[in-house]
């Protein structure tokens, strides 16, 4: 003797077209979107104390040499040169745009599948990579030309003599460098978080 039961077929079924859903594990609002907003966020942190150190360094960067008596002597400071004006003012602007995008990069953790804060910041990143990387490149060519001198306009290395000095400005353009790398980690990875959804 066999018994057979009949169930009933439930209008909603948990397995429809290949898709199943597992009940009793919640989504984690914003997932890996959420870790790449917190990474930006601390990228950028890192990118406005190479930008600050930067400027410091820079603006420090003076030395006085002696030379014959004390009524007699060279200076060698960073507004001596156009260059390094162009680095500490471009910097400046730099480091402010990274302050103010720290709300943004905020709302960017808060609600981390939204897009138009994303790609907000990717525009202004680009546009600040791009002065943070020329102020770098002129401040850097200065800086070689301080070591090395050029040879056929007969400009001497001042490395010998401002020893100092040259230190200063090899660190500042070296902190530069840094807040340019972090830039570009910032724009690489919120590019990544836009194009997977």
């Amino acid at each position: 003797m066999s018994t057979t039961i009949d169930v009933a077929e439930s209008s909603h079924n948990n397995v429809s077209k290949g898709k199943a859903t597992i009940v009793g594990t919640p989504k984690r609002p914003g997932g890996w979107k959420k870790g790449v907003s917190i990474m930006d966020f601390i990228v950028r942190l890192g990118a406005i104390a190479s930008t600050i150190g930067a400027i410091a360094t820079m603006a420090n960067a003076d030395q006085t040499l002696p030379f014959f008596n004390q009524f007699v002597q060279f200076e060698a400071s960073y507004d001596s040169f156009s260059a390094f004006q162009f680095f500490v003012i471009t910097l400046a602007l730099v480091s402010g745009y990274l302050v103010l995008s720290l709300p943004i990069s905020i709302v960017a953790i808060v609600r981390p599948h939204a897009v138009g804060p994303r790609i907000f910041l990717i525009i202004l990143d680009t546009i600040f990579l791009t002065l943070a990387t020329s102020s770098a490149g002129a401040a850097a060519s200065i800086v070689f030309l301080e070591h090395n001198g050029e040879q056929d306009p007969n400009w001497l290395a001042i490395c010998n003599q401002y020893g100092t000095f040259c230190m200063q400005t090899s660190e500042a353009v070296i902190s530069s460098f840094l807040a340019v790398v972090s830039f570009i980690i910032i724009i690489i990875i919120n590019t990544l978080a836009l194009g997977k959804h």
